[in-house]
């Protein structure tokens, strides 16, 4: 019985394209004592439902035709829930079964039926945090994700995975602990395949069946926001799999995919492409992230292979692929479907994310919808991993052939919003794991692994690492077990785990760090060019002025009276260290140290630290009171009024700093190469030129005391200055005020 569209708008803006709630229309709904069956299938000459009521009886209950366009409807009574239940459609004389599109529920692999369940009715608690999420914007928040697979965090002894309530029972506790703002799941909709991670979907409304039901995931959901923890998911509309009972060529022809295979299909995946230009297709996908937004109250979806989505040629040979109507190789339809997306969540659910993992650099993929932009929230910073690794995993004597790996994301670090992701793609398929991958011995891997993960943590944009990292697990991740935990009664893991939590705090009380992760006005470079000693410095600021200086030491080498530059005068408070001893360090510290008038890195100030091996620290110095600012600026300008020489010096290339005899002595093994490159002919000219800058600069050395002993510029307060006290090397060190 056809229905007219005034009859059936539900049906009407579905083939339209416009119905983003398809999921309350389509599917199984009860409606009294009868259970309503619609589905679309365009190419069916008839359409049955059949199930574990009727003994799968393929022919007793038929549906009838509802729309021109293939919308079908079949009513049942006496059902009950969790019977399970399949489509049957006759296309020239073949059955073909087939799982429900929109089922909310399903069968545990290895069966493949769609299970009658009704969502409604669950009492959520959360309503503070969905309040509080409408008002936030986390471009200028904290956010630090932690990665999960659900099945292999944690399992019980028989080897079977946590359920979603037995989840939340275990991980809230143990997130809140270790003070990260978000969890981020891998994919949940419904998979029969355990090795893809969920990354092949046959039931994009369904939460997997492994680990409970929908309720029991609501119920996982709710509890994390009672602790203020965020939840993000996972969600795959780039591709789908082959597997009998989903949706490819659901009526037995292609509905959801691209007829032609050259578009429709990742020949090096061996899935298939949805058809982003079909109307149909688009309320599916869209139903189904508002599904899990409206329905699970998730936080936002990072939306999984984003480039497969907008470039036609992607993993395939001349030939493979067809050009879009302009003779180019971005998929237009996909690039509207984005943006339908994008703007559909942002206009219709306040506080929710979407996340883009996109690994080129197409234009504008987190600019707004009405700027030309594709309209995600964040985008991963697939660029900044792979160089950041790149360069970690290279022995330290040849970093500095590749600084530019540590460097170079800042060029275009603010040309998107990013995330910077150290996720599950980085410790599977014979990658290694993160600590595996760090050079040197036992106590260097983990030294080097420190320093990394807290330059990433100064770096602009927010964080995402994949559960076992916290406490540097050795093995690649595998699926089929659960993480390592055992590790902990080791001595260095359970340091290192003290550091991720110590750092997660620190990072999550420190504006500086996060809330200027948009733009120049939060990130000033200090030195980013001495690649000879692996030593990149810069500053990260707060709204209200505050900085902190971050200064990296990825080389094997102690370095002692090593100058920065910085913008301001007074003290500065080291707040972290990645070579604290309850770290694992050696336990070299600054403690507070106070910047002297001396111009370095075209900054009118310097400090002068030790740098321990491996290693990044934090200093903190307070925004300046606004009186004493202005008082700042006029005795900065004094100390420009110094000779010429003076700013000459200042704007000397970076040369080396002396290591340590110490430091050099723990790496004996390379002290031949290392004197083989300072003994050079090209480092002796440097020498050269650095002591004929010194002795130009020796003659402003009167002006500049001078300069020093003013009462204007330093004892207009008429307090002495105090003595800083720091530690280096376990000792109590008494450094004068400089």
């Amino acid at each position: 019985m056809i229905k007219k569209k005034e009859e059936n708008p539900a049906a009407y803006l579905f083939h339209e394209g416009t119905n983003y709630r398809t999921y309350d229309y389509l599917g199984c709904h009860r409606d009294g004592e009868m259970n309503i069956f619609r589905v679309w299938a365009p190419h069916a000459d008839k359409v049955y439902v059949a199930g574990s009521f009727n003994n799968w009886e393929p022919r007793q209950y038929e549906a009838y035709k509802i729309t021109e366009e293939g919308l079908w409807e079949c009513r049942i009574s006496g059902l009950s829930e969790y019977d399970s239940y399949k489509f049957v459609f006759e296309t020239d004389g073949r059955l073909i079964y087939k799982a429900d599109p929109y089922a909310v529920h399903a069968e545990t692999r290895p069966g493949t039926a769609s299970k009658i369940y009704d969502i409604n009715g669950y009492l959520w608690g959360d309503q503070k945090w969905m309040d509080n999420r409408k008002n936030t914007l986390l471009y200028h928040k904290p956010v630090n994700i932690y990665e999960l697979h659900a099945g292999s965090w944690r399992m019980y002894p028989d080897g079977q995975p946590f359920s979603y309530r037995k989840l939340a029972e275990e991980l809230i506790p143990y997130i809140k602990e270790m003070g990260y703002t978000h969890i981020e799941l891998m994919p949940l909709g419904e998979y029969p395949y355990d090795k893809s991670w969920g990354y092949q979907v046959t039931g994009y409304f369904a939460p997997t069946s492994r680990y409970g039901t929908p309720k029991d995931f609501m119920y996982f959901v709710d509890a994390c926001h009672q602790q203020n923890i965020g939840v993000l998911l996972d969600w795959v509309p780039a591709h789908f799999p082959k597997d009998e009972c989903g949706l490819y060529r659901f009526d037995g022809e292609p509905c959801y995919e691209y007829k032609d295979p050259r578009k429709g299909e990742h020949p090096h995946w061996g899935t298939m492409v949805f058809d982003y230009g079909r109307t149909e297709v688009r309320s599916f996908l869209i139903s189904s992230a508002c599904n899990w937004i409206e329905n699970y109250h998730i936080d936002g979806l990072r939306v999984d292979a984003v480039a497969s989505m907008l470039y036609l040629d992607y993993g395939k040979q001349d030939g493979e692929w067809i050009p879009n109507v302009n003779g180019g190789k971005e998929n237009l339809e996909a690039i509207e479907f984005l943006r339908l997306l994008n703007k559909f969540v942002s206009e219709n659910y306040e506080g929710a994310v979407m996340i883009a993992e996109e690994s080129t650099a197409f234009p504008k993929v987190t600019a707004p919808v009405p700027y030309d932009g594709l309209g995600f929230t964040f985008k991963w910073n697939m660029g900044w991993m792979n160089d950041t690794i790149r360069y970690m995993q290279t022995d330290p004597f040849f970093r500095k052939g590749i600084h530019d790996c540590i460097t170079f994301s800042m060029t275009y670090a603010f040309s998107e919003h990013y995330v910077l992701p150290l996720s599950h793609d980085e410790v599977v398929h014979g990658k290694g794991s993160l600590i595996n991958k760090m050079p040197g011995e036992y106590n260097e891997k983990f030294s080097n692994l420190r320093a990394y993960i807290t330059y990433m943590f100064a770096h602009p944009g927010k964080k995402l690492t994949f559960m076992g990292q916290e406490f540097a697990q050795f093995a690649e991740w595998n699926e089929e077990k659960e993480l390592d935990w055992m590790l902990l009664d080791y001595e260095m893991h359970r340091k290192y785990h003290a550091f991720s939590k110590s750092l997660n705090d620190f990072y999550r009380r420190t504006p500086a760090l996060w809330e200027w992760d948009t733009g120049w006005e939060g990130f000033d470079w200090i030195s980013c060019d001495n690649a000879d000693q692996n030593i990149i410095s810069f500053l990260r600021r707060d709204m209200a002025g505050n900085e902190v200086v971050v200064v990296c030491n990825f080389s094997s080498l102690t370095l002692e009276n090593y100058l920065i530059g910085v913008p301001r005068r007074g003290k500065y408070t080291e707040i972290f260290t990645t070579d604290d001893t309850h770290f694992g360090g050696g336990g070299i510290r600054n403690g507070e140290v106070y910047a002297k008038l001396k111009p370095m890195h075209g900054k009118d100030y310097s400090l002068s630290l030790t740098l321990p091996p491996f290693s990044a620290i934090y200093l903190y110095k307070k925004a300046t009171d606004p009186k004493k600012q202005a008082s700042n600026k006029k005795r900065t300008a004094q100390g420009k009024r110094g000779p010429k020489s003076m700013k000459k010096a200042a704007e000397e290339p970076v040369s080396i700093q002396a290591a340590s005899p110490k430091s050099i002595k723990k790496v004996e093994k390379k002290q031949t190469a290392i004197k083989t490159v300072l003994n050079s002919p090209k480092a002796i000219t440097k020498k050269e030129k650095k002591e004929t800058a010194i002795q130009k600069s020796d003659r402003g050395e009167t002006a500049l005391k001078t300069v020093e002993k003013e009462p204007q510029a330093i004892q207009k307060a008429g307090k002495p200055i105090e003595k800083a006290s720091s530690r280096q090397n376990g000792k109590q060190v008494t450094k004068k005020p400089q």
